[in-house]
């Protein structure tokens, strides 16, 4: 049986939407469970609601300044003896036409989804490298692959973010951490729900299985990736998109 009865997990972005399920499901798993959101109303919210599924923490924090970061990371450490699991799920999108682009918008999702992984994965590594054993699970998209429109500057980030995982997977295994990146598809999440219906439609009928994907879905293969079922596994990317890609 799957577990991760007593790992100490970290995930970030988690007041709602795909960090809140994978939260649920850690904890359903066993997992101790630290979330971060930068929403403190969020965070309370999600929090109140996961108590019941296990131990689970708080901590409000802007994954884009690494002061913040490395103050949450500390604490969690401090509360719990050690760090095993780091799921980098923070993510914004700033949409908009590359010749229509402001410099804050490209700017703005560069810091959270590109930058927010950096720190967050730097704050943990000591931690993991001390006790020889972590798993880093990155959030990247199929919107690395396939460049949908719009999104120059989400695609650039989350591209990134692939060939940083394969980086540090290999680098990091003499260690013992494994470090891999998940690529959801159209997922029906908060962030996906502010998109424009027809945008979204065409999405679906692109997707083999012609729905969006369930919180739960990602879930279920975020905790695989982080459990030692998926022990010789590492910087590697899992596509869970219903066949879109």
């Amino acid at each position: 049986m799957l577990t991760l009865k007593d790992k100490i997990a970290i995930i970030t972005g988690a007041g709602m939407g795909l960090g809140y399920a994978e939260a649920k499901k850690f904890l359903e798993l066993g997992a101790k469970v630290a979330i971060c959101d930068i929403s403190e109303e969020a965070l309370n919210k999600a929090l109140d609601e996961l108590k019941p599924y296990g131990e689970i923490s708080g901590y409000v924090c802007n994954v884009a300044k690494k002061d913040e970061v490395v103050a949450m990371v500390q604490s969690v450490a401090e509360k719990y003896g050690r760090i095993d699991i780091l799921v980098n799920n923070a993510g914004i999108i700033r949409d908009a036409q590359f010749y229509k682009m402001t410099d804050e918008q490209w700017q703005a999702v560069i810091d959270v989804n590109l930058n927010g992984t950096y720190y967050c994965a730097k704050a943990v590594v000591p931690y993991m490298m001390e006790q020889q054993y972590g798993k880093i699970l990155n959030t990247s998209s199929i919107s690395a692959l396939n460049g949908n429109f719009g999104q120059a500057n989400y695609a650039a980030s989350k591209n990134a973010i692939i060939g940083m995982t394969r980086v540090l997977g290999k680098e990091l295994g003499k260690y013992n951490i494994n470090v891999n990146a998940i690529l959801p598809g159209s997922i029906d999440t908060p962030m996906a729900r502010v998109m424009d219906p027809k945008f979204q439609e065409m999405r679906i009928k692109a997707t083999a299985l012609r729905r969006l994907g369930d919180p739960e879905d990602l879930a279920n293969a975020a905790a695989f990736l982080c459990s030692d079922w998926a022990r010789h596994i590492t910087a590697q990317t899992l596509t869970v998109d219903g066949g879109r890609s």
